[in-house]
């Protein structure tokens, strides 16, 4: 069988994998409070882009310049999108943020049973309490680093011309975030700095992380099962990680 770290759908696979594993009885457990904070955080999110949606998209459209005005018609649809991907990817990220502690739960059982020996001593109940603060620690960092790159896209958005582009930086900047934010929790349970994580994401094999990162992304937004992408991301982003770490030792 090929290694999906080297196949050219590789980040299907390990999502894949991910979603496959969502129906066993020792993961379940895992699953049930994220699961429940996503349907409270997305419900949420659909209610109030509904109400502001057209809103963003007519402010958008009308930095454009006058004698560009006949582009309106071709140019709504890549501004729905930029906008849909912005509000959704962010609420992923604050979803995610709540979550943190459970998914650092779920990825830290993915592990003792791939490589236990990469991981501190487990004792227990005191490692539950103290996974706690460290997650929402490790997830403010990940704000820090998403926040001024998404602003700097944001503010490409309204500079005419350039913005025609916007949508698929985005796109290619969520898709990036996504690997990121899922790949960290095993990383954070072995206790490496997300800094070094970073650097390591970058050293090799971006393209299977992007490819990973954009499948969790499009998932992200199709309605309901969005609601398990989160779960199933987290146990295959943990399996990506293990094999990436394996394949740099060979």
């Amino acid at each position: 069988m090929p290694n999906p770290l080297q196949s050219p759908v590789g980040g299907l696979d390990y999502f894949l994998q991910g979603l496959k594993r969502l129906k066993e009885p020792a993961v379940l457990p895992f699953i049930a409070i994220p699961l429940a904070i996503n349907i409270l955080v997305f419900g949420l999110l659909i209610w109030w882009a509904g109400q502001q949606f057209s809103v963003w998209v007519d402010q958008a459209i009308a930095w454009l310049p006058d004698w560009l005005s006949f582009l309106h018609i071709l140019l709504w649809p890549l501004f729905a999108l930029t906008i849909a991907l912005a509000v959704f990817f962010t609420f992923t990220l604050v979803a995610n943020f709540i979550a943190a502690p459970f998914n650092g739960f779920l990825a830290e059982k993915i592990q003792r049973e791939r490589t236990p020996h990469l991981l501190p001593e487990d004792n227990g109940w005191k490692d539950l309490v103290a996974i706690i603060p460290r997650s929402i620690a490790r997830e403010g960092q990940k704000l820090v680093y998403y926040l001024p790159r998404a602003l700097g896209l944001l503010i490409l958005t309204f500079i005419p011309v350039i913005n025609l582009a916007a949508p698929f930086l985005w796109a290619l900047f969520s898709a990036w975030m996504m690997a990121v934010q899922y790949v960290d929790y095993p990383a954070d349970n072995q206790q490496i700095r997300f800094r070094d994580m970073l650097i390591q994401l970058k050293s090799r094999q971006r393209t299977q992380l992007l490819a990973f990162g954009g499948i969790v992304a499009l998932f992200t937004l199709i309605p309901l099962i969005n609601l398990i992408v989160m779960p199933a991301a987290v146990i295959g982003a943990t399996l990506l990680w293990i094999d990436r770490q394996a394949g740099q030792k060979n």
